[in-house]
């Protein structure tokens, strides 16, 4: 009699926890749900009657079979990736995901718990919306996208996100930038971005950021192909941009010389030696290893040049934003899970980003901003729509080296000289 009493007192806490975590993501009251399970509280039904028909009527076996079948690209724009993608996504990740029968009921398969996944990232549906067109269980699906995330992250990371760590690595990153974009010893485009999230349980206001959300932030650096050479996610959205970069792994190891950055050398036609750089917007101080254009304001003809030719390389990390949020558009809504949960879900979709631009290029290429003949440039079908917000912060005093404005006054000579200019710059300004 004892130890019913105890079953039931226990049985009751976690009903009681449930309904406390309910301000909270349906991850959290999944795992309890689950728990809830285990004690077998005796219910009317196990599953209900809808759900169990799934095979029959559910998304998964009917429509998306179909548009396999005989549609490809409305299979590409259901889950914003191609067929031959979701086959080899599903047999890398077909392992981590696979689980037992039991003796209650089937596991899910993992061609399923992939598809819901990829529909929660390309649409931001709500996990009840995609639980009545896959007839899974919310708090199942709440598992199911957490699970699929991390199977991406721990399958691909170290593959695709890879940021180099030697002199010849970063030497074909900075050809990569001047065979396609006239901007000798760059290696990478840097920024940020916010992502917008519901305010955390008793997190106060260290999420709320100064466009008046709540958000954690992406910042990404980008080599010549719109790839993700570095990623860093999870910072609070009040962080500011010089803090987040002050604090991150990559300008610790810029500070301690461990990067494997090459030793500075003469650009191209040049005799001059030049340190290597990344380029970013005016949010980030001018150092000898960061460029950043001139302040608008009564600019001379050759620092509207060398601005022009710094914004044809800084312009693929804009479209590596633009298209990844535009694929993956959950970025672009508010998304209601805790911060660890949306921290994986954005390192899946740098991942999935990254698997597309050395794979399946063709998905993403018409959404880019191109240029024409004449190096007009032409925007791509991403600047339409809705991105995710800067990281940039009301103008503030950024202290610039001597150096790095000595650096940046000589690449400016060097892109307005024979040596480093391109014929069709004096049109551009």
């Amino acid at each position: 009699m004892a130890l019913q009493q105890s079953s039931a007192l226990q049985k009751l806490k976690l009903l009681v926890r449930l309904e406390e975590e309910e301000a909270n993501d349906d991850y959290e009251q999944g795992k309890l749900l689950l728990e809830l399970h285990q004690r077998s509280i005796p219910r009317s039904c196990w599953v209900r009657s809808w759900i169990c028909r799934r095979k029959d009527q559910g998304q998964f076996d009917q429509l998306m079979r179909e548009l396999e079948d005989e549609d490809e690209d409305a299979f590409t724009n259901f889950l914003r990736v191609t067929p031959q993608m979701f086959k080899e996504l599903e047999q890398r990740l077909h392992e981590r995901l696979e689980k037992q029968d039991t003796f209650f009921r089937k596991a899910l398969s993992p061609a399923l718990k992939l598809a819901i996944t990829l529909r929660h990232l390309a649409t931001g549906d709500s996990y009840k919306s995609l639980m009545y067109s896959f007839r899974v269980a919310h708090n199942t699906i709440s598992l199911i996208v957490r699970e699929v995330c991390t199977a991406i992250i721990e399958e691909y990371g170290d593959e695709l996100v890879k940021c180099p760590t030697s002199p010849q690595e970063w030497k074909a990153v900075a050809h990569g930038f001047e065979d396609r974009w006239n901007s000798p010893h760059t290696i990478g485009a840097l920024d940020g971005k916010h992502v917008a999230i519901k305010c955390p349980k008793d997190s106060g206001s260290i999420f709320y950021n100064y466009k008046g959300f709540y958000s954690i932030v992406l910042m990404a650096l980008v080599d010549a192909n719109y790839k993700f050479l570095w990623v860093d996610v999870g910072y609070e959205g009040s962080t500011s941009d010089a803090q987040l970069f002050n604090s991150c792994e990559l300008k610790q190891r810029l500070k301690s010389d461990t990067l494997g950055v090459p030793l500075p050398e003469p650009m191209t036609n040049d005799d001059v030696d030049t340190p290597y750089f990344f380029v970013a917007d005016e949010a980030f101080a001018l150092r000898t290893w960061l460029m950043k254009p001139y302040a608008r304001t009564a600019m001379a003809r050759h620092e509207r040049i060398y601005n022009y030719r710094l914004s044809r390389a800084r312009r693929v990390v804009e479209n590596a934003f633009g298209i990844h949020a535009n694929r993956f558009q959950c970025l672009l809504t508010t998304l209601r899970q805790n911060p660890s949960t949306v921290r994986t879900m954005v390192q899946a979709c740098v991942c999935l980003h990254n698997l597309m631009r050395t794979r399946y290029p063709c998905i993403q290429n018409s959404a880019l901003d191109r240029e024409d003949a004449e190096h007009n440039i032409v925007p791509g079908s991403w600047r339409g729509e809705q991105t995710l917000a800067e990281l940039r912060q009301p103008a503030r005093g950024r202290s610039a080296t001597q150096a790095a404005q000595a650096q940046r006054n000589y690449i400016k000579a060097y892109y307005n000289s024979p040596a480093g200019s391109v014929p069709w710059q004096e049109s551009k300004i």
